[in-house]
């Protein structure tokens, strides 16, 4: 869609125009594939100092129930080089389920922007906004899923290993909103994700059943070296998510074999990679060796979240 040139608006329409993207089970193989393509071309225009200004004149809001690092500096900076505004909204500002029911939230930013962006702590409140928001709304994390963070991990690994069908990803740790969206994202693009998991932390059931449908459930194991064995990508995150703190030190304790370190990496292919969505406990879920290594593409991954939200606006709001 994207000429070698600076472009003020789409060539052809998108296919996703005027979608929400609150799971990427919302999307058909091929629209996951063209987010990717069209990321890959933001990211090379980017990097030739092309300018790429389409949503000049376009608003997003980026409602924040949970503070955001990555998040809100990717969208607004995201927004800035595609020729929009972004607009952050914190939560002593917006008090999205307190002060204002998510759906009247929905209702009134609808009246004065093009697109919402939402990072919250349940998922249903994100569904609810969206329900009611007769704009784009985007998932920028919840309780459940995380596909942005998804899509940028598809992309890092499709940069790195020149494509997705048939790659084997070994995810460790906690079946969190992280493992749920790689888990629906390997599904979609033919990837092959493994989640090696303590006792009681696998992923949720209902989105390893939507993975089954949409291409392939992940395999699970509790067993590490099983999880790792001929894996060309070897990914993990925290043990212990925002709002599970009091639940730290029990973690530790439970989720120790799932470490990543030189030892579990040795298993893997000899030219795997590691990804971590960050940010990271070094010393805990993953070793210093590991993260700053040679193998280490976190901050490649990091960096791709910018590209493939950008995709994601430009498409949703051509």
């Amino acid at each position: 869609m994207i000429p070698a040139q600076q472009q003020e608006g789409p060539q052809v329409p998108s296919p996703i125009a005027g979608r929400d993207c609150l799971t990427l089970a919302e999307f058909e193989p091929g629209e996951v594939g063209l987010i990717l393509d069209e990321a890959a071309k933001i990211k090379a225009l980017r990097r030739s100092r092309i300018p790429f200004r389409p949503l000049f004149g376009k608003t997003l809001a980026m409602v924040f129930q949970k503070p955001s690092n990555r998040t809100r500096v990717s969208f607004e900076v995201g927004m800035y080089q595609l020729g929009g505004h972004a607009l952050s909204l914190s939560p002593q500002e917006i008090q999205m389920g307190q002060r204002e029911t998510p759906s009247d939230t929905g209702r009134v930013l609808a009246r004065y922007i093009d697109a919402i962006m939402a990072r919250v702590f349940s998922h249903e409140e994100v569904e609810e906004l969206a329900r009611a928001a007769e704009v784009p709304v985007i998932n920028g994390l919840s309780d459940l899923h995380h596909p942005c963070q998804a899509l940028a991990d598809l992309l890092t690994i499709r940069e790195e290993l020149g494509a997705l069908e048939g790659v084997k990803v070994a995810y460790f740790g906690d079946g969190n909103n992280v493992a749920d969206s790689l888990a629906l994202g390997c599904a979609l693009t033919g990837a092959q994700l493994t989640i090696a998991h303590p006792e009681d932390h696998a992923p949720d059931s209902g989105v390893v059943k939507l993975a089954a449908k949409l291409g392939a459930a992940p395999t699970l194991t509790e067993d590490p070296l099983e999880g790792v064995a001929g894996a060309r990508v070897v990914y993990t995150d925290v043990w212990a998510s925002m709002g599970q703190e009091a639940e730290t030190e029990e973690r530790k304790e439970k989720f120790a074999p799932y470490q990543v370190n030189e030892e579990l990496m040795s298993h893997a292919v000899p030219d795997a990679i590691f990804l971590h969505c960050l940010p990271a406990h070094r010393g805990e879920e993953v070793t210093a060796e590991v993260i700053d290594g040679p193998k280490s593409r976190v901050f490649d991954q990091a960096e791709n979240r910018l590209h493939a939200q950008k995709a994601l606006l430009y498409l949703l709001l051509a």
